[in-house]
């Protein structure tokens, strides 16, 4: 039985940034070749990055991703490395009209090419396109109507992208049909929580339905609001796990792989779904499966190497911070972000966002700055000083009263209004020391404010990111109590002061004053919440899984009416399977209610 060895290169893309990412797939591909291996593979959209959005429909991109492909076909073979064939995700376009989908010759492909001795010798268009949550495909694609296949050292190596194994038919049932040894499938799959059990149930399930060792390399790093955890996996087809990578890191995996032979009849012509069979053949000559092994192949070079074995799984919280971590430090990073700022109340979701933004960042770029005013309590003032001691952030105090008392000399504002301008105060002074400092400012507030409204416009929702507007305000306090945890597990100093966990909380914006005056307790308020927006029940079943009738629909108006609010919000990390944003699109004109 020939043996193949797989390089899967699990790595992070940048939008955009064509001539970088080329980079990236150059220095991968070196190293993938010094550590033996006879084929290799990159992420969905690499070459341009995902996703490229309405970047798509701009003839010019278009043009410079099949250029940028050209060109590192052909300094990959300049460099000696022309006779290592290189899976690689790019953006192409359609060279026929789809008069059924209405576009015209040219219209977009989400695409990936292979590449071999200084050319694009196969190239395939994603089969299945998804539109929904996050994903609008058929807003900027055609479809590709080809079953790829490519003999490597005398194995028959089927191709698909990402969502040709979420959904039924199509390429997986088509390889089985051309009988390949080996489904690869290059993905940019973003993270929401659990899904990682849900991708390995359905690679193996597919393994099985294609007959054959299937391989799911998926996609690092984060982008905008997106995440991509890594967790590429390679089965047996018998769905047998034979690799398994860590998550929310860059890694090359490289395993040996012992296939069956290709057949000398190995079907042509059209097959399942209508697919079309692109049958390209680089090397027929196979390496015997009692050949050298890994272990005992070049060494390894600096870059890191995971030859086969499971990574060490994440706990649930665990996975939770990577990925809010991993989400800001890409926002940062890629957008060119030097440091952050983020306003220091003594409460648990900006000792959070600190402590976020301390682990992604590094303490010694990140400012924190404490707004008191008249209202402010002694301990929430030592609280935010003592989460600065305890991480090492930047911190100062400005106060806030002296503008405040100008203000309402002026307008002698009261009640609510009153309340809101401190408030405003505080956001008006970080976005001052942001344009003067040149600080990204990160707003705290988290899922279940902005569900219901619980925040001020220009005021606690200012920023440019935030970090935990996907995480329900009970999941604040559990990854914050995780974070201490973790660090006390380490020998550190747990970041978050116990006194910001333990309170209850409030805006401090009038005496006494605490958020289950406004709002039902977290617990209900999240649980109600999980229901109404995550999962689109309507009132009569919220109450029927046993809340209270008149509470439910308290609540839910509260929801319907602070869309406007949701819409002026910053970008954040999208943990969930539905977050504000993309996920959930509601007018905000709207006289709908679930009266219950």
């Amino acid at each position: 039985m020939p043996r193949l060895r797989l390089a899967l290169n699990q790595i992070d893309s940048t939008v955009g940034d064509l001539a970088g990412n080329a980079e990236a797939v150059l220095r991968w591909t070196r190293h993938s070749a010094g550590q033996g291996a006879h084929l290799v593979a990159f992420p969905e959209m690499m070459l341009t990055g995902y996703p490229v959005e309405d970047l798509a429909l701009r003839s010019s991109f278009v043009a410079a991703s099949r250029a940028a492909l050209v060109s590192l076909a052909t300094r990959l073979a300049d460099e000696g490395l022309g006779g290592l064939p290189v899976v690689v995700g790019h953006l192409d376009r359609s060279a026929t009209a789809r008069p059924k989908y209405g576009q015209p010759a040219g219209a977009p492909q989400n695409a990936v090419a292979v590449l071999h001795g200084g050319e694009v010798v196969l190239s395939l268009a994603k089969h299945h396109l998804p539109n929904y949550g996050v994903f609008d495909e058929f807003r900027y694609f055609v479809p590709g109507d080809t079953m790829p296949v490519l003999r490597v050292r005398g194995v028959d190596v089927a191709l698909a992208v990402c969502e040709d194994l979420w959904q039924d038919g199509g390429r997986v049932p088509a390889a089985r049909s051309a009988r390949a040894g080996l489904l690869l499938s290059v993905n940019a799959s973003p993270y929401e929580r659990d899904k990682d059990d849900t991708r390995l149930e359905l690679v193996r399930k597919r393994a099985q339905e294609a007959g054959c060792t299937t391989a799911y390399l998926a996609m690092a790093g984060g982008q905008d609001e997106l995440v991509f955890d890594g967790d590429s996996i390679v089965v047996d087809r018998d769905g047998a796990v034979l690799v398994r990578a860590p998550q929310f890191t860059e890694e090359c995996v490289v395993l040996d792989l012992d296939l069956p032979a290709a057949g000398a009849d190995a079907p042509t012509g059209v097959v399942d779904d209508g697919l079309r069979i692109d049958r390209v053949v680089l090397s027929e000559e196979p390496v015997p499966g009692d050949g050298p092994a890994l272990s005992d192949g070049p060494a390894s070079s600096d870059e890191p190497l995971l030859s086969g074995g499971h990574a060490e799984r994440l706990d649930d919280d665990e996975e939770v911070y990577a990925a809010l971590v991993a989400g800001l430090r890409a926002y940062v990073t890629k957008n060119g972000f030097r440091s952050v700022l983020v306003g220091l109340s003594g409460g648990i979701d900006s000792a959070l966002v600190a402590a976020i933004a301390c682990d992604a960042v590094g303490a010694r770029h990140v400012y924190g700055v404490s707004m008191p005013s008249r209202y402010s309590s002694e301990h929430s003032r030592g609280d935010a000083a003592e989460l600065a001691r305890r991480t090492g952030l930047n911190f100062r105090t400005v106060a806030i009263e002296a503008m405040f008392d100008a203000y309402m000399g002026a307008l002698g504002l009261t009640g609510l209004a009153e309340e809101n301008l401190q408030s405003r105060l505080r956001g008006t002074l970080l976005m001052a020391l942001s344009n003067q400092e040149g600080h990204l400012v990160l707003a705290p507030g988290n899922k279940s404010e902005l569900a219901v409204g619980y925040s001020t416009l220009y005021g606690d929702s200012v920023g440019g990111y935030g970090p935990i507007k996907d995480v329900y305000k009970t999941s604040v306090f559990r990854l914050a109590e995780w974070r201490n945890r973790a660090a006390a597990a380490r020998g550190q100093t747990p970041p978050i002061p116990e006194n910001s966990i333990t309170k209850p909380p409030s805006a401090e914006l009038r005496p006494g004053q605490v958020d289950t005056d406004s709002l039902p307790d977290y617990p209900v308020l999240d649980a109600i919440l999980d229901l109404y927006v995550d999962r689109d029940r309507g009132a009569d079943e919220i109450v029927a899984a046993g809340y209270d009738r008149e509470l439910v629909t308290r609540t839910l108006r509260m929801v319907d009416t602070a869309e406007y609010k949701r819409r002026q919000y910053p970008p954040g990390t999208k943990i969930s399977a539905k977050g504000f944003g993309r996920d959930r699109r509601l007018p905000v004109t709207n006289r709908w209610r679930e009266t219950g």
